[in-house]
């Protein structure tokens, strides 16, 4: 059963049926000092020998009743086979059932219950304790107690291996706060604390990813951003000889490349932090698609048009990208597609460069990564934005024989 709150139901439903039935059992036999079994027999063999003989006259048979009753001090009447009433003393009780053949209990007025007991010669002897006697309930009252502690003590266990599991998971959270990522709780069970365990596991991992991920991207990027701001320093120590045209240019394309890296940093940690679009709009993806060819040279556009939902600028960062990345790492010509895929769309970057490796195809995708025989410096983040975004889109990234795929969901 795995809803934790139906075995609890159940048990605490089984454990007062159990009480009942004990309880049930225990009042049939010992309540109002109820004989059973063979006892009764021995009792009305007893009382039979106390009372007259069933042929006395009545008067003599009143005596004998009165006094088994000083005896027993307890309401008590004689009834005849018939259940004809004989002899009575105390208050009045009713004549037995005719639907009891031997011994049982009684209903009276007063709801107290009465004790019905037939004698050996068929005589019929009805007895009640009165009510101003000690009570010898109290003998079952503690009875019940003890068996109430032994119900809260079986149910101890079942509790506590509750508790000790989300203790655990406690444990985990706290772990986890006080910034150890790897802290992970261990899963029993198939109930809900079994499934918050496995939650709790995903999430802790998921952050563990995100952090590693992080530090990974400041280390990279550190790394990145000395190499251009070693050529600005060089180039502003030459500057004060006099400035060549040349040297001008390069080092503003530098300035060009220190602004990209950290624009894309900045962008990187932003789709970390969000994880859905912020706004959605209507976007005409072959017209995006123009525009940023319009940019390059030797760049060509074919497909038609197709409408997608998500956010323009994420989507002309992704077009953007991976025109650059052909440019950079490719040869001219550049070829860009636009198709629809199903309720989605497909964007296609193809160049006449030698293409990548099917052994780094995956690996491209990772921020920084710079496969062996790569001779320029790369885009940092380019690829790694593009395969984000998209699937920020419903979709995905991905190299294939003849240039890069990318594929856009529909809203």
């Amino acid at each position: 059963m795995r809803k934790l709150y139906l075995r609890i139901y159940l048990a605490v439903l089984a454990s007062i049926v159990v009480f009942a039935l004990v309880a049930g059992v225990l009042w049939r036999s010992f309540a109002e000092y109820g004989p059973a079994g063979h006892a009764t027999e021995i009792a009305a063999e007893l009382a039979q020998n106390a009372l007259a003989p069933k042929g006395a006259a009545r008067a003599e048979q009143q005596s004998s009743l009165e006094k088994l009753s000083g005896r027993i001090r307890a309401d008590i009447a004689l009834f005849s086979n018939d259940r004809l009433p004989i002899a009575s003393v105390g208050r009045a009780l009713p004549a037995p059932d005719e639907g009891l053949e031997q011994s049982g209990w009684l209903r009276t007025a007063r709801g107290r219950p009465a004790w019905a007991m037939k004698l050996p010669d068929g005589r019929w002897l009805v007895a009640r304790v009165p009510r101003d006697r000690a009570h010898p309930g109290l003998g079952l009252f503690l009875t019940l107690a003890l068996i109430a502690l032994a119900v809260g003590v079986g149910a101890y266990p079942v509790v506590r291996r509750l508790t000790r599991r989300l203790e655990t998971l406690q444990q985990g959270v706290e772990s986890l706060g006080a910034g150890d990522f790897s802290a992970r709780v261990k899963i029993e069970g198939r109930d809900e604390v079994a499934r918050l365990a496995e939650s709790f596991n995903g999430a802790a991992a998921r952050i563990e990813e995100l952090v590693g991920a992080h530090r990974l991207l400041l280390a990279n990027a550190s790394h990145e951003l000395r190499t251009p701001l070693t050529r600005i320093r060089m180039g502003v120590e030459l500057m004060k000889e006099g400035v060549e045209p040349g040297r001008k240019a390069e080092l503003e394309r530098d300035i060009a490349e220190l602004g990209q890296l950290i624009d894309e940093i900045l962008l990187a940690s932003r789709l970390d932090s969000v994880t859905g679009p912020e706004a959605r709009e209507e976007i005409d993806l072959l017209a995006l698609a123009a525009e940023e060819c319009a940019r390059y040279e030797h760049c060509t556009l074919e497909g038609e048009a197709v409408t997608v939902r998500g956010e323009p600028r994420l989507l002309r960062r992704l077009i953007r990208n991976l025109l650059e990345n052909a440019r950079r790492h490719g040869a001219p010509p550049i070829e860009l597609s636009v198709r629809r895929a199903g309720r989605g769309a497909e964007l296609k970057v193809r160049d006449a460069g030698p293409g990548v490796p099917m052994a780094e195809r995956e690996k491209v995708f990772e921020p920084f990564y710079r496969y062996a025989g790569s001779a320029s410096a790369g885009a940092g983040l380019g690829l790694a934005l593009v395969r984000r975004i998209a699937r920020r889109h419903g979709g995905d990234a991905q190299v294939v024989a003849d240039g890069f795929r990318v594929t856009l969901a529909a809203d």
